[in-house]
């Protein structure tokens, strides 16, 4: 049985995640970001016990067709902007269509609908927060970051950066008590 959970957004969340489950007695065969599979059948009891045990570590589990599909929406711009090795050279509507069967104008007013933002205010929030990784932990300057992350320039990345935070980049680099926001909770 597959078992599909939002927030789910890292290694670490794979990990608790499989530890949690077992705990409770499953056999986790498969894990992946926002996808379980187990090799059992729950009852209606084990369910509830479930959704409290994932709630309670910040997980959420989906049980209809529309979270599932934002939810994979979600997970396919994490992956894209936090764990790919490549420069994010594709523009969104490709992104999203590459991974999915359905019109990309559908997938958009899903998303907004649901989320109340678009997809687009979703990916930027999560360039800015990777931008923000780069500036606190990388070695990269902000045009070699703005090239990384798919801008056409580094005003382009300057200005979203600022209009997100609130501050300038080399602001943000330089002041030490901000932190940044942990990606599944970037709305």
């Amino acid at each position: 049985m597959k078992l599909f959970i939002k927030n789910m957004v890292c290694n670490r969340c794979i990990k608790v995640v499989n530890e949690e489950l077992t705990k409770i007695g499953f056999t986790v065969t498969e894990i992946s970001l926002g996808e379980v599979t187990i090799k059992e059948n729950p009852s209606e009891h084990k369910i509830k016990t479930t959704k409290n045990i994932l709630e309670n570590n910040g997980f959420e589990l989906i049980e209809n067709k529309t979270a599932k599909i934002v939810e994979d929406i979600k997970k396919v711009i994490v992956e894209y902007v936090h764990h790919s090795e490549k420069d994010l050279d594709l523009n969104l509507s490709k992104l999203i269509e590459n991974n999915f069967t359905k019109d990309y104008s559908y997938l958009s007013n899903l998303f907004s609908s649901t989320e109340n933002i678009t997809i687009e205010h979703y990916y930027i929030l999560q360039k800015i927060e990777k931008a923000k990784e780069l500036l606190k932990y990388g070695d990269l300057t902000l045009s070699q970051i703005a090239y990384k992350l798919g801008y056409n320039s580094v005003n382009h990345l300057s200005s979203q950066f600022k209009k997100v935070t609130g501050m300038n980049a080399s602001n943000f680099k330089n002041n030490t008590s901000i932190k940044r926001n942990p990606i599944d909770q970037i709305k």
